[in-house]
């Protein structure tokens, strides 16, 4: 009981400091609203850690109760929907959620480019664009860079030359999104036959396919073709493999080459996914204590190591391919800086603005500096400032946090606490008609449906703002679920368990390094890994 009360308590003071940040945060970019409240927030802090922890108790207790309450579909097992959903759990889940999508399809035939997407496509058919100026080329006449994940680009512009080559871009884009659809729909429908395997309760497997059908993410990005809805995919199989690894005490060649395969994709169609991988599989180590178990995890982790170093050494140089810009990991501390410089701008010697200005513009930086993107201060990094630049930069970096720690703090809280803080809600989905390609000559154009594309444009904005139902997709929230079942499987010492929430944890880390707050985007393969992790949990904490 003791060691309960101590993690929720833990929990409910995580979740009520969340509260506090965010709202300050969302209201003035800083923490001046606690300070200007500051007897206010004193008062309501131990009312918020307190009504977070009757909650959070109440769900503990719940979950530790050994009779849970289980709602009988009695009525619904008798009909032939049901014996189709119970005996072909994974087909029949597929083409629902298919049957469930038309409408979208149809609407926005051939796909929905956003920005990302179209410059892509100007990469693959050697398209001067921005993308090809932020690196020093390898060569001047490859403009596809590693920005973006060479076999997304490829498989895109792929697509795209089959329909020129036909005479109709549109039917390249609707095969791009065919492919990506199939992709996805299967590896939702293969989570509800995966955990109808494991004897989760129907009615939970009815709700994710529901949830699946109905909530307009998961149509929409269906047919957006972004390079975060197959990374996502691949990162739910992942997880499910991942989690079998867990569970089983002896691994098959078969199955290694499974999860070896995922991996791989996993990496090649996201470049954060190296980390997502390389912070989650190595945790098995610390799971059996079979030598010859070690030793299979150990050689998959040499294997997947050979495959990233050759790949992005030997593979991507050898067609010329430009690796992505060093400054596309340094969000965090250019932003420091272009907060630093805003606010601090008469403490600056002419040293340090000349070693700043080296790397990131530094007449322009003050002007640049917004708090929730980075992407305006980093559109200026100086893509010829050499490792020596970098290194000056960095001691100055250091002196200016001993001077202002506060200010770095705030600067990075701000470009962040939309991942962690429920009541922000920023990017959502894509639907806008991007022009991008067609000033190129690609025909691409929508259909004539626009009054159902209204329907389900207004329909999709309004989804994040409908209590309840809005929960699923809402970016802090899932959040706070994955830190709930992270406590519980601490509670109760089920370690290993936390094992396959590793990837998604991983994942939101790699959103809080990301340039912009709050992105949907970014957070995409943990948010549409909720309904399964929370499945598993369901299972692993009876």
């Amino acid at each position: 009981m003791i060691r309960k009360k101590r993690i929720v308590l833990l929990l409910s003071i995580v979740y009520a400091t969340l509260i506090i940040i965010g709202h300050s945060f969302m209201m003035k970019e800083s923490f001046q609203y606690i300070e200007n409240n500051l007897l206010i927030t004193i008062i309501l802090y131990p009312f918020l850690i307190l009504f977070f922890y009757k909650i959070v108790n109440k769900l503990f207790k719940m979950l530790d109760s050994k009779k849970r309450k289980k709602i009988q579909l009695k009525k619904f097992k008798k009909t032939k929907l049901y014996l189709l959903f119970s005996q072909k759990t994974f087909l029949f889940s597929f083409v629902w959620i298919i049957i469930s999508w038309l409408p979208y399809l149809f609407a926005f035939y051939p796909a929905i480019l956003s920005p990302d997407p179209s410059f892509q496509i100007k990469q693959y058919f050697q398209i001067p664009n921005k993308y090809s100026t932020y690196s020093i080329m390898l060569d001047p006449k490859v403009t596809i860079t590693n920005h973006h994940p060479v076999i997304h680009t490829l498989l895109l512009g792929t697509c795209v030359k089959i329909g020129e080559e036909i005479g109709e871009v549109n039917i390249g884009l609707f095969l791009y999104s065919l492919i990506q659809i199939i992709v996805f729909a299967s590896v939702l429908a293969y989570t509800i036959h995966f955990l109808k395997e494991r004897r989760i309760s129907d009615l939970y497997l009815l709700i994710m396919l529901l949830v699946y059908s109905i909530v307009p993410i998961y149509p929409f990005y269906s047919i957006s073709a972004v390079k975060d809805v197959m990374f996502a995919s691949f990162t739910i199989l992942y997880i499910i493999e991942i989690y079998r690894w867990m569970k089983r005490q002896e691994i098959t060649r078969k199955q290694e080459i499974k999860i070896f395969i995922i991996i791989v994709l996993v990496i090649l169609f996201r470049n954060n996914g190296i980390h997502t991988v390389l912070l989650s599989f190595p945790l098995l180590l610390f799971l059996k204590k079979k030598l010859k178990y070690k030793i299979k995890i150990l050689m998959m982790l040499v294997l997947i190591l050979g495959f990233y170093v050759s790949y992005h050494s030997i593979l991507l140089p050898a067609f010329k391919i430009t690796p992505s810009s060093v400054r596309e990991t340094l969000s965090i501390p250019f932003q420091q800086t272009a907060r630093y410089v805003k606010e601090h701008s008469d403490e600056i010697g002419e040293e340090e603005r000349k070693v700043i200005d080296k790397v990131l513009d530094y007449d322009t930086l003050s002007s640049r500096y917004q708090y929730n993107n980075a992407d305006p201060v980093k559109n200026k990094f100086n893509k010829y400032a050499t490792k020596e630049d970098l290194k000056k930069y960095f001691s100055v970096w250091f002196k200016q946090l001993k001077k202002h720690p506060k200010t770095y703090i705030e600067a990075t809280i701000s470009n962040t606490y939309g991942y962690y803080y429920p009541f922000k809600t920023n990017w959502y989905i894509y639907y806008k008609f991007d022009k991008r390609i067609t000033e190129n000559g690609f025909n691409y154009h929508y259909n004539h449906l626009k009054s159902l594309r209204n329907i389900l444009t207004n329909y999709g904005l309004i989804f994040p703002y409908i209590p309840p139902f809005n929960i699923f997709i809402n970016i802090g929230f899932n959040v706070w679920i994955l830190l709930f079942m992270g406590s519980y499987f601490i509670y109760k010492k089920k370690y290993q368990e936390l094992i396959y929430l590793a990837p998604s944890f991983v994942l939101f880390f790699v959103c809080i390094a990301s340039p912009v707050n709050s992105y949907f985007r970014y957070a995409l393969p943990y948010v549409f890994a909720l309904m399964l992790n929370f499945g598993i949990f369901l299972k692993e904490s009876n």
